[in-house]
């Protein structure tokens, strides 16, 4: 009788932690795909308002192209390893004595929230080419200014397009 007791007791206990564990499992793995799709989301929130804040006034293509400059980065090692790090990125200007961003609209304090018809054509060619749904514009490019502009560093790149008011460069 004694030996049915513990046998039932060592069960349960067994059964009890192999119970608690494979929901500790599925709970970490819940975590996990939370913590991805979280991700996922604010890299194309990053995304989008990059395309927005840069292109918006541009045609679909400038738009496209504006996109996959960001992505390039991304891919490059020279860059950070998130969207939003190569969308916020600031480097030391010796020259200006002062830190800038590769994207203009990341140095203001304040802009206002992308709304209407824009952000919506934002956040789709964020997604298409996030996704790898679009076709390239600017093959390999990881730079570009408005052609309003002939910055000194444009001088050692290999321009590959210009789109509406952008010239691309790799």
């Amino acid at each position: 009788m004694l030996w049915n007791i513990a046998f039932v007791g060592y069960f349960f206990v067994v059964v009890g932690a192999l119970v608690f564990g494979f929901v500790t499992v599925q709970a970490q793995r819940q975590d996990a795909a939370a913590q991805t799709r979280d991700f996922h989301v604010r890299s194309l929130d990053c995304l989008a308002r990059n395309v927005y804040y840069e292109a918006r006034g541009e045609s679909l293509a400038g738009q496209y192209a504006v996109a996959e400059v960001t992505m390039n980065r991304l891919a490059s090692s020279r860059y950070p390893d998130s969207v939003c790090a190569v969308v916020h990125e600031q480097r030391w200007d010796e020259l200006r004595g002062r830190y800038v961003a590769a994207f203009s609209w990341t140095e203001f304090y304040s802009v206002p929230e992308p709304e209407g018809e824009a952000w919506a054509l934002a956040q789709k060619v964020a997604a298409d080419v996030y996704h790898g749904r679009a076709a390239p514009r600017a093959e390999g490019a990881t730079f570009y200014h408005s052609d309003s502009i002939r910055p000194s560093w444009a001088r050692t790149q290999t321009r590959v397009a210009r789109i509406g008011r952008h010239v691309f460069y790799r």
